[in-house]
């Protein structure tokens, strides 16, 4: 990693107070539980984005991003690549400042849509993993002990 994509990676999570998980998931074993779980342990607000609605993390589920009442800094995708353009779309909508697409999913068109509104964008990274690559957090793939939070 250079040292430009470095130091943008650290100034999102270190000006991020709040990330909407868009596809987040209420089954435990699933990446779109966990991770959203590693960084509200981290200090990050979650708010989890699912049509089921309900509660997640402790936190309302919205059907839409545009439904979240509260200011988002990142947007954080765990949805199906040709899902992302209008992600996007949304995540301009409600003044995100960070698309941010899950390992394994890349889209150009929703990159295209995202950073011509100004968002930075970060696609086919886990936002969890690279926390703990930055040395930010002991990462969501340690034991779970080392960093879940004690309710």
């Amino acid at each position: 990693m250079d040292v430009s994509m470095r130091n943008t990676l650290l100034d999102i999570y270190k000006t991020t107070r709040t990330i909407a998980v868009v596809g987040a998931s209420a089954n435990e074993e699933k990446a779109a539980h966990l991770i959203p779980l590693y960084l509200q342990s981290q200090g990050y607000r979650i708010i989890p984005v699912n049509p089921r609605g309900g509660e997640l993390f402790g936190e309302n589920v919205y059907h839409a991003l545009t439904d979240i009442p509260v200011s988002v800094d990142v947007v954080d995708v765990f949805r199906r690549a040709e899902e992302t353009p209008e992600i996007a779309r949304e995540a301009i909508k409600i003044g995100a400042k960070v698309l941010w697409l899950q390992s394994g999913i890349t889209s150009e068109e929703a990159r295209q849509i995202a950073e011509e509104a100004g968002l930075i964008v970060i696609m086919n990274q886990c936002m969890g993993a690279m926390h703990g690559a930055l040395g930010l957090g002991p990462g969501p793939h340690s034991p779970r002990e080392t960093w879940a939070r004690k309710m």
